[in-house]
């Protein structure tokens, strides 16, 4: 493209912000007809990516560990957006289990376009005080699961030579955590989970992708004292605490058509916090 006073890339801009106005215009959104399956969506972020992903017209599976969380869910959800959502509760460590899942939503839908690996556990044991058993149980959801989708999810994917594996990562997974060493660990692992799978699965068509979160607002941190979260807030430099729609709008960035030539790449969503 040629320069000419530094004309080129603003004519760019004003192509793109043109064409972004007149897609709002028309009704087009970021994942029209999309199908997406979203584990741990039925509370907190993966909550916020189901709804965010409904807005942008997309068809959603959410995934919850237990019935009674999908089905509530799934109801606050379809007041709004209709049969474009349901639930289901397979159990992520187990491969056959999560393999029936997917194959269901396959049979259904046709495809599955999109796969956000949102699911996991935190805690904060003291290393002196941790059991294998503890350890384990943090890595089959936070490791295990995410393997055990994408697995399963992939084959679809590779076979229509086209679709989008998303990861749940934290800020903790590059700088640790004073307790609770699994929780970091499972992420670091998920980070090169991500980086592989994008460099495997590029040729085939499907993009691979992680947001790391920051300190963010989801149900966990509402029962934190006032105390305990200014100073928290104070070490952030943009002097707040991410919301679960900011990880969510990550999520659709990266989902979109807008992101086709990022994979392989972990997005920070943390306002620069670093501890």
């Amino acid at each position: 493209m040629p320069v000419q006073n530094g004309r080129a890339s603003f004519d760019l801009a004003d192509r793109i912000f043109h064409k972004e106005k007149n897609d709002k215009e028309d009704g087009l959104m970021l994942l029209e007809n999309k199908v997406a399956v979203v584990t741990g969506g039925s509370r907190g972020i993966g909550y916020a990516t189901v709804e965010a992903f409904l807005k942008e017209g997309a068809k959603v599976v959410l995934c919850a560990s237990r019935q009674e969380t999908a089905d509530t869910a799934v109801g606050k959800l379809k007041e709004a957006y209709g049969d474009a959502v349901e639930g289901i509760w397979p159990d992520l460590s187990d491969y056959s289990a999560v393999k029936e899942a997917v194959d269901a939503i396959v049979e259904k839908y046709g495809r599955i376009d999109i796969l956000v690996n949102n699911a996991g556990v935190s805690e904060s044991t003291p290393f002196v005080d941790y059991t294998a058993e503890k350890f384990e149980k943090v890595m089959d959801l936070n490791v295990k699961g995410v393997f055990n989708c994408s697995r399963a999810v992939s084959e679809h994917m590779v076979a229509a030579g086209a679709g989008v594996i998303l990861n749940t990562s934290s800020m903790v997974s590059q700088y640790g955590q004073p307790a609770g060493i699994a929780y970091p660990t499972s992420k670091f692992a998920v980070n090169g989970f991500t980086l592989s799978l994008a460099r495997e699965l590029g040729p085939k068509g499907i993009r691979v992708n992680a947001v790391a979160p920051g300190i963010t607002y989801t149900d966990m941190m509402r029962s934190v004292p006032k105390e305990v979260i200014d100073p928290m807030i104070a070490q952030i430099p943009l002097r707040r605490m991410g919301q679960p729609e900011d990880i969510a709008n990550a999520f659709v960035f990266l989902a979109s058509d807008m992101a086709s030539y990022i994979s392989g790449e972990v997005l920070h969503v943390d306002g620069l916090a670093r501890s």
